[in-house]
Formats: C-alpha cells, structure tokens, sequence
C-alpha cells in the first residue's frame, strides 16, 4: 500500500486518518467511522496537545474504543513523540499484554514506515507485554491491581510525552463486588499516581459503567481529589436515537434494555444502577416544556450533615400546584455546600423564586429541622423569609411509598430539559440503594404535602404545596 503525501500528511496530523488507514492495511478491511469516533479522536488530540491531561471516557462494549483510543493512540503518539512512554494497564495483565502487542505491530509494520519512517523497534523488543523503539519509546503492560516497578509514564520535560491508558479497569462480572471495586479504586490511588513522571503527564481511562462506585464513578465524585474531562457516550442519545445506528440499531438497543435494564443502565447508558430499585418507576413520570398555570409555589430544602466527597448533597427545590392540582417542579439548585455558602445560596434561591409574579405567591421555605436545617431556618427566619420546619417522622422508605401513587397516577410534572434532569431521574430510578439520595427526600416532602395536606402531621402547613 503506497500512500501518497496527502495522506500521509493527513495520517500524521489526524489520529482518526492514522487508525482507519493502519487497521484497513493490518486487516483488509473497513474501519468504519461513526460520529462517536471522531469525538473520541478530537479529545485525544487534546490530550496531546496538553489541553487535557485527566480525560474518562465511558462508552458502550464493542465500539472500537480500544483500537482507537488504545492501539492506534500509542502507535500514532510515538511516531509524533519518539521518546514518548506509556503504561497501559486493563482488568488483566493477559488483555493488556494483547493490546500492546498489536500496538508493537502497527509500528512494526510497512505502512507505519511510510507514515513515520525514523521509527524502529529495538531489537530486543519480543516480550509481548513491554517494547521498546530505538529511539527511546517505551510501552508496557500491566493488570489492574498488579504491582509496576521500575516503570514511568510520560516525561520530565515539557510537551507530550506519553501518558497512563487504563482500558477497562474492572471485569464485567465484578460490578456488583464492592470488594473487587474497592481493590481498583485502592490500586489506582497507590499504584499509578507513584507512576507518572510529571504531574502533567495525562491519565486517560477508557470503560463502560458497571457501578456508581467503580473507577469512574469514585474519580467522577472526587475520589482522587483529581479534575476529570468526561467524554460520555451512552448507547441512546438525548433525542431517543442510537448512538451507532449501523452497527446499533435502535431496536436492538431497546431490546436488550427490555431484557435486562440493570446491565443496560450501566454498561450501554452509562447510568449504573444499584440492583433493587424499582419503588419509582421512569415511565410514571410528566414532562413540560412550558410550566402550566401556577397557582402558588413553595421552596423545599434538604441539607446535608456534612460536606465531605462521600456525604449527600444540599438540595433546594421549588414546587409549585397547578390549576388542576399537580405537583410541578420549577426549579432545583445542589451542591456540597459549608454553612457560610449554604445560608448564601439559601438566600439567593429564595430572592430568586420571590421576585417571579407570574407564578402565584411563593408561600414559604420548608427545611428538615435537623443538623445543619434547624440554624439555616433559624438565620434565615430572621432574615425576614417565611420558613416552616419539617420533622420527618419515618423512614424515607415507607415516606417513599406513601408517595408513589401520587407519580403513578401523572400528578408530577417535571422540566424535559434541565442540567440535573438526568442525576434527578437516575436517583429515583435506583432509590433506595443510590448512592446518593438528596433529590429524594425534599421531592418526597412536596408531594407529601400535595397528597396531605394539613393531614400531614410531619409539617406545619396550610394545605397542599
């Protein structure tokens, strides 16, 4: 295959040209390209380029993220940066041994000498779990959990100089391990920070969800103390299509979720969910994209006991009743928020909601009087806001199904675009054994008042919302 300057020149500057035109050589056939690949390319770009130097990208099984991201990543790297260094791990040695040795093999082959004709493997390079390039490239394999003594990643200089690529870090059959899920995040934390070889050199880790608390989700929520570029590619896209519909097909997609939604949450949607769900169904939900007449509204809070990475967030809510007597979230604002922010973002939410005429009156604020609640309403009573306690008297649980019929029979209407929109659903989808549940519990409050009323004993209230 004689390429011709064009395009080598583009095989050079594109890391998509580079993979389509190497696995077209290596194996004689297509590699067909879909839009995701060309998002996942562009990032890698990036991360060369230095822009990005922590990048997670989660996408579905068997969508070419390991020729792209991993294969053709290194090879094309270390013919831009001959000294670049690479480690590249996966949940087994065996599987990552397998990806550097075909990664050894487009350098090693004819067409990757067209392209980048000053690289050359060193001749001791046979081991299909390390090689080298005489120019001073290195790449070697590693498991997740596995032990990487005397190896770096990337350079002490400036510029790219290779990077850490970690290719599904964890078995599929493992995500329900917190045990096994735990051992990854442990080895991630020990193992591969102690192996970069500057604080710039990228970490980039390419995998489908398993479970909100499997390496992506603990790095996501702060595990690390890291900040994440996340590139997420679920199997269904916003408008209801397949993400690839040529090698997808929407009906496939939707049966398989029918077959088993627990996997197909996690490992196409990249939504894991805890097993056991269920007390919220998805399809009882209402949508709106222009809120109905609002008779009136109210703000309701639940703040959290502590603002470590672990803990809940703090949730402020704004429900309003419509004329034909539904419960309408307007509004939602969360966060991990110390006592000094809290009372601040409390204040705002609150002038916010009351400077709005068109809604009916903004009757009142309500907050669990407990913990960090009961010194926010007392601050915030003197301020002037109108604020009722709420003592919840049962366990979110039984709160949970008082409350169900009331989704069940279309009486919540809720935003269809919002930037929490999907946390919102996910949470309730997975309550009771999400990880996190603040969403939950000022939702529950609201309906509880819809459905009660001054019945409700829990809260000092006028009748419904």
């Amino acid at each position: 295959m004689n390429l011709t300057p064009e395009q080598i020149a583009d095989c050079k500057s594109g890391l998509l040209d580079f993979t389509a035109t190497t696995f077209k050589s290596r194996t004689g056939s297509e590699f067909k390209i879909n839009r995701h690949h060309i998002d996942i390319a562009d990032t890698l770009e990036r991360v060369v380029l230095g822009d990005i130097t922590r990048l997670i990208i989660n996408m579905p099984p068997r969508s070419g993220k390991t020729e792209l991201a991993v294969k053709s990543f290194m090879g094309w790297s270390m013919g831009l940066f001959p000294k670049a260094q690479f480690i590249h791990s996966s949940y087994s040695k065996r599987l990552a041994s397998s990806n550097t040795y075909e990664a050894r093999s487009i350098i090693g082959s004819d067409i990757y000498r067209e392209i980048f004709p000053h690289i050359r493997l060193a001749q001791d390079s046979r081991a299909k779990d390390e090689f080298r390039t005489q120019q001073g490239g290195i790449v070697y394999a590693a498991g997740s959990g596995g032990a990487i003594t005397g190896y770096g990643a990337g350079s002490m200089g400036d510029g790219f100089g290779g990077a850490v690529i970690i290719d599904d870090p964890h078995k599929a059959d493992e995500g329900n391990s917190k045990l096994a899920l735990q051992g990854v995040a442990d080895w991630y934390q020990n193992t591969i920070s102690s192996r970069v070889n500057s604080p710039e050199t990228p970490i980039i880790i390419i995998m489908q969800r398993l479970n909100e608390i499997d390496l992506s989700g603990w790095l996501l929520d702060g595990g690390s103390g890291e900040e994440w570029y996340h590139l997420n590619i679920p199997a269904i896209t916003d408008d209801g299509g397949s993400f690839w519909p040529e090698q997808f097909p929407i009906n496939n997609l939707h049966r398989m979720r029918e077959a088993n939604q627990y996997v197909f949450s996690g490992q196409y949607m990249q939504t894991p969910s805890p097993a056991g769900g269920g007390i919220f169904k998805d399809e009882w939900w209402g949508y709106y994209d222009t809120a109905p007449m609002i008779k009136h509204r109210t703000i309701y809070a639940d703040t959290a006991m502590k603002t470590g990475e672990a803990n809940d967030y703090s949730v402020f809510q704004c429900w309003g009743e419509s004329a034909e007597g539904k419960a309408v979230l307007l509004d939602q604002i969360r966060g991990k928020w110390e006592a000094p922010e809290l009372l601040a973002q409390a204040r705002a939410f609150w002038s916010k909601h009351r400077a709005v005429a068109s809604m009916g009156i903004l009757r009142s604020m309500k907050i669990e009087d407990k913990a960090s609640g009961t010194g926010l309403i007392q601050t915030l009573r003197r301020d002037g806001v109108t604020v009722l306690p709420i003592q919840r008297n049962k366990d979110k649980v039984t709160r949970a199904h008082d409350v169900a019929a009331i989704l069940q029979s279309g009486r919540v209407l809720i935003p269809s675009s919002a930037p929490w929109l999907s946390d919102y659903l996910h949470e309730f989808s997975a309550f009771p054994h999400a990880k996190h549940d603040d969403q939950v519990d000022p939702t529950i409050d609201a309906l509880t008042d819809l459905a009660y009323g001054k019945k409700h004993m829990g809260m000092i209230t006028g009748g419904g919302l």
